[in-house]
C-alpha cells in the first residue's frame, strides 16, 4: 500500500484511485460497447481470455439475480463508503484510502451503468468465470486489500483498519 498511503493526509490518494478508477471503467465500458458485437468473444490470449460484450442485470459476477438487488445494493454501497470516508476513517487510518478509493470507484462505476442502461457493461472475458469489467476488478481489489489490512492487524484490537 506505499508508504504515501501512511504519510501526510491520505485524502489525496482517495481521491485519485476513485476518480482513476471510476474514469478507467467508465471509458473501457465506452470502448467496448462501441468496438465488441454483444456476445461475440474475441481472444486475446490464446483462447483463454479475451473480450466478449455482455450487459448484465445481475450482480457478484452473475451469481445474484434479484432485479432489485444490484441497484440498491451498489446505492447502499456507495452511500455507506462515503459517509465511512467523510467521517474520517481514512485521517484515522490512512491505509484504508487505497483500497477505499478503490471499493468506491467501482461501486459508482457500476451503478452509472445500473442507472444509465438498466444493466452493467461487461466485457473481460477468462471463460472460467462470468464476464467482468474493470469496475469488478477494482472492487474485488479493494476487498483483497482490505483483508490483508484486517489479518495484518495487531492482535489485542491495537489496530482495525475498519473500525469506527
Amino acid at each position: 500500500m506505499g508508504a504515501s498511503a501512511t504519510r501526510g493526509h491520505p485524502l489525496p490518494l482517495f481521491l485519485v484511485a476513485f476518480a482513476l478508477t471510476l474514469a478507467l471503467d467508465q471509458l473501457t465500458k465506452a470502448l467496448a460497447l462501441r468496438t465488441l458485437a454483444q456476445h461475440t468473444f474475441v481472444p486475446l490470449v490464446n483462447h483463454w481470455v479475451g473480450l466478449r460484450l455482455v450487459q448484465n442485470t445481475a450482480s457478484a459476477f452473475g451469481l445474484v439475480r434479484a432485479p432489485w438487488l444490484p441497484l440498491a445494493g451498489g446505492i447502499f454501497i456507495s452511500l455507506v463508503l462515503i459517509v465511512y470516508v467523510a467521517r474520517g476513517a481514512i485521517t484515522r487510518h490512512p491505509r484504508l484510502a487505497l483500497p477505499l478509493g478503490l471499493l468506491l470507484g467501482g461501486s459508482l462505476g457500476n451503478l452509472l451503468d445500473r442507472l444509465r442502461f438498466g444493466s452493467v457493461t461487461d466485457f473481460i472475458d477468462f471463460q472460467v468465470w462470468p464476464v467482468f469489467n474493470m469496475a469488478d476488478a477494482a472492487i474485488t481489489a479493494g476487498v483483497i486489500l482490505l483483508a490483508v489490512l484486517v489479518l495484518r492487524a495487531r492482535p489485542r484490537g491495537k489496530y482495525c483498519p475498519i473500525s469506527p
